[in-house]
């Protein structure tokens, strides 16, 4: 499981993916791509990678999926997930 986490988590295009719906908020593929500069196509890829993760959920609305942070991530996941965005923030602020 942990690997699959990490694996998930090491793309740049996941991790900040991630990083957005970090806010709690519900958010659509079309807001991802656009905010993420990716395909339709690229996005739903790297959002069902997430979802396999177990890290995000997803939920119809017409034709949109929104996704957010699974709620009832494992205690020892949310974590490891804590602890990555905590590292990038941190590397972001030492580059600047």
């Amino acid at each position: 499981m942990i690997l699959t986490l990490l694996s998930a988590l090491a793309e740049p295009t996941r991790l900040a993916a991630i990083r957005l719906l970090a806010d709690g908020d519900e958010h659509c593929v079309c807001e991802l791509m656009q905010v993420l500069n990716a395909t339709q196509s690229r996005m739903s890829r790297h959002m069902r990678t997430l979802k396999q993760a177990g890290l995000v959920v997803d939920r119809r609305d017409a034709q949109w999926v929104r996704y957010r942070l699974k709620p009832d991530l494992p205690q020892n996941i949310a974590r490891v997930l804590d602890a990555v965005l905590d590292v990038e923030t941190e590397q972001k602020r030492a580059a600047a």
